[in-house]
Order: structure tokens, then sequence, then C-alpha cells
């Protein structure tokens, strides 16, 4: 029996660039890299003196302009921003992150807790490093509506909400399938991020490139730790994109 002729063209499948295992991460390291450079620029920038009027543009803006003791808006608002920038804090973020990286602990999910653990942690370090770096001193043109103690750049709150809630973000949308789930879960840590951010300059205790500075570096931090969760394969609870 003659053995069956190989035909003599072979379709290859094309597979859309997309749907390469390669692609996210290539989309995450120019995203990472984008705003590390957004928050080097934001840094220069402040350091020379150049963002000294939108700075304070931004907070008058945001008081009363016969008493810069009083923000605009109700009563109410100012409590909501207060209650809203202690999702930032120190005390609710490392709560959450024990919390989180326990439950890991306990389901086995060693690398996935590293992950949590590592970004909450690491990001915190930076932070305070980079505060003792530029020395910015917190603003004087308003008064501050809650009690601060460090240094102004880079907010500590907006770089410590990125930094954990994208991260916890990232590993909640690994476990969906849904696209539209996964979307649904990145828009609340973005959203609780932005609010954090937004708060700290209401409450007259941050400049606007402190927070814009903590935005950029946190959501870059947290990306770089997700690339290298990538890279070692932690696949506690991954699932396949649907």
């Amino acid at each position: 029996m003659e053995p069956a002729r190989k035909p003599l063209f072979s379709v290859v499948r094309w597979t859309p660039s997309w749907r390469l295992p390669e692609f996210g991460t290539l989309v995450a390291f120019l995203l990472c890299s984008g705003l590390a450079f957004a928050f080097l620029r934001i840094s220069d920038n402040m350091a020379e003196g150049d963002t000294r009027a939108f700075d304070e543009a931004i907070l008058l803006a945001l008081r009363d302009p016969n008493d810069r003791a009083r923000p605009i808006g109700p009563q109410w608002l100012e409590i909501m921003m207060a209650d809203v920038t202690a999702l930032g804090g120190v005390t609710v973020l490392t709560l959450l992150t024990v919390l989180v990286v326990s439950y890991l602990l306990v389901t086995r999910r060693f690398a996935n807790a590293a992950l949590v653990a590592g970004s909450v942690i690491g990001g915190s370090i930076l932070t305070n490093l980079l505060k003792n770096i530029f020395a910015r001193p917190r603003p004087d043109l308003v008064d501050h509506l809650v009690a601060v103690h460090s240094m102004s750049f880079p907010s500590g709150h907006a770089m410590g909400a990125a930094a954990t809630f994208l991260t916890l973000g990232a590993l909640l949308a690994r476990t969906e399938r849904k696209k539209v789930v996964r979307g649904y879960i990145f828009a609340v840590a973005g959203l609780l991020t932005l609010m954090v951010g937004f708060s700290r300059v209401f409450l007259g205790v941050h400049y606007p490139t402190d927070v814009l500075a903590g935005w950029t570096l946190g959501a870059s931090w947290a990306l770089l730790c997700w690339m290298i969760a990538r890279w070692l394969k932690p696949r506690d609870n991954e699932t396949q994109s649907g």
C-alpha cells in the first residue's frame, strides 16, 4: 500500500497578534514604561517649579473664595471626602492586604499571596524613599482638613491605592472568563484609586501633581509586579480568556 502523499501546499492557520500570550505582556510593558515616563516628567517639572501655578489654581478652585479654610460644596461632601481618603490610608490598606494574603495562603495560592504582598510592601517602601528624596513640603496655601505628618511628593495615598487596588483587580480579573466582568473589576479598582487621589487634593493635604505622580507611579508599579508574576508563571487560579 502506497504511503499517503503530502500536499504540495500546506495551509498555516494565522493567529491574530492580540490572541498570542505575549501580546498582553507587551501591552503591559508599554503601559508600564509610559506611566514611569509620565512620573519622571511630573517630578522634573515639579522640581523646576513649573507646576506651581497649576497646583495653586486647582487648590484654590476647591475652596470658598471668601474663606480658604472651607472647601466648596455642602458639609456632607467634606465628610464624605474624609471617609474616602481613609481607603488609601496605611491602616485600611494594611488590613486589606493582610486579609487577602491570609486568604491566599490558606487556600494554598502562594504565588498570588507573594504577588499581593510584594506589590503593596514594595510600593510603600518606594513611596517613603521618594518622599525623602524630593522632600516637598505640604501645601500651605489652604488649611489641611485632615492631619498629615510626612512629605508631600508623591502622594502615598494615591500611590498606595493604585498599587493595592489595581493589583487586587488584576488578581481577581484573572479568575473571570467574561470580558465584561473583567472590565467591571478594573473599572471599580480604577474608580477607587481616582476617588482616593481626588480626596487628598480636596482636603488640601496634597498638590494635584503629588496625586498625579502617585497615580502614575502606583499604576506602573502594579503593572511591573503583574509582569513579574506572569514571568514566574503563577497559575494558582488563572482561567483562559473567554
